[in-house]
Parts: C-alpha cells; sequence; structure tokens
C-alpha cells in the first residue's frame, strides 16, 4: 500500500461509493504452508452495526476454496481506472513520470455461509446485478430447479467482516495547480481510463486547490 497521507481518501462514504461502482474484488489468500492463491468475484457489501461486511461466492473445491479452509485470512482488493501520467506534464518536468489510480484494500477472515445463507446471499447477488428487476430470468428465485440443483453444490459462500481498511486514491494530489491543470488537459486527450482519471481529479480540484489559499509544495516533500 503507497501509504502517504496525502493520496488517502477521508471521506468514509467516498471508499463505500467507489466499492460499489468497482464492485469486482480480487481476493487473495494462502494456504498454511505459504503457497498463495487468488480469484476474482463480484462483492455485495453490507453495513452492520458500524461495521462492514463482503460477502461473494467462490467454486467449491478449488485450490482457493481449500485454501480458505485452511487458512480464513483474506486479503481484497478494488481498484478502479488508472493511467500514465508523463513528467513531461509538469511545470518541472526534470523528475520521474508516475501511474495515477484508485484503490481500496480490505483484510478479514472469511467465513463460509451455511446453505440457507448462500441462497439468501445468491438472492441479494442476482437482484442487486439485475438492477432490482424481479422479473428477469436470471433473477434467483426465477432460475429454473434444475439449473439450481447442480450450481448450488457447486459454489460455496463467504461473508468477510473489514478488519482493516485502506486506500490510496493516488490523483496527482502533490502537484502544483498549473502542473495539475495540464494533467487533466493531456488525460482527456487520451481517452478512455485515463479521462476517467482526469473527470476525478477535476472534481476533487477546489479541495485541493482552494480560491485565494497559495499552494504548499513543502508537505509533499516527504
Amino acid at each position: 500500500m503507497y501509504n502517504f497521507s496525502y493520496f488517502k481518501e477521508k471521506d468514509k462514504q467516498a471508499i463505500l461509493d467507489f466499492i460499489e461502482e468497482y464492485p469486482f474484488a480480487f481476493m487473495t489468500g494462502s494456504f498454511d504452508s505459504g503457497r498463495q492463491v487468488a480469484t476474482q468475484i463480484p462483492i455485495v457489501l453490507e453495513e452492520r452495526n458500524g461495521e462492514l461486511y463482503l460477502q461473494g461466492h467462490i467454486m467449491r473445491n478449488t485450490d482457493h476454496h481449500k485454501a480458505f479452509i485452511e487458512n480464513p485470512n483474506c486479503l481484497l482488493v478494488f481498484t478502479g481506472p488508472s493511467c500514465y501520467v508523463s513528467a513531461s506534464w509538469y511545470s518541472n518536468p526534470q523528475i520521474g513520470s508516475t501511474w495515477n489510480y484508485m484503490s481500496v484494500h480490505i483484510q478479514g477472515e472469511a467465513k463460509f455461509m451455511t446453505n440457507d445463507e448462500l441462497v439468501n446471499f445468491m438472492k441479494k447477488l442476482t437482484l442487486k446485478f439485475e438492477k432490482g428487476n424481479t422479473q428477469s430470468q436470471t433473477f434467483y428465485d426465477n432460475l429454473p430447479d434444475h439449473f439450481l440443483s447442480k450450481m448450488m453444490p457447486a459454489i460455496v459462500g463467504l461473508e468477510i467482516k473489514a478488519d482493516k481498511l485502506e486506500n490510496v486514491f493516488k490523483l496527482s494530489q502533490n502537484r502544483d495547480e498549473k502542473s495539475y491543470d495540464n494533467i487533466i488537459s493531456k488525460l482527456k486527450e487520451i481517452g478512455g481510463y485515463s479521462d476517467m482519471i482526469a473527470k476525478e481529479m477535476t472534481k476533487r480540484k477546489a479541495a485541493l486547490f482552494p480560491e485565494g489559499v497559495e499552494w504548499d509544495g513543502s508537505k509533499f516533500d516527504s
């Protein structure tokens, strides 16, 4: 984790919104032997009594399933758009280029769901990504029994309580205003993920460079 305070998102709701917008998490763990495993799964986020819980499902009897039986400790990484930022766009280009990105890391222990909990989760999952459309043929309640009788025994549900949450929203906060504006302009020209980062930077500019306040670059020297 890139631990610089000026690259941290302080607004909890902004972090939760980010997870909701990019729910396909990269999930890692390891066997007791240290052999690592990884998979990518869609996540349903819930907040209960001030605590965050992440729910997902994986295939049964895969390496990651067997690893979480041995060792429930896991890390989930949520990532959004990213892009290259050339130092040639800075007021002072005589330094290294970099990469802008947004990422949230959550650590916790994976607990396996009961069969009933898995059914309830699959209803929430399908309804969430079908945008609340209970008439969708792929909403859990509308799936045929012969399909569910094959599919459900082949998967296991997981719930992870967020014991530790960290984030990096690295969006050129350590650059002066002229450089910041030029980076936005260049990223818009490139388009795609670069334009998405430019839009995120644009949203944050007013807070980063308050009108009438002189920019203090010394706080970024470390």
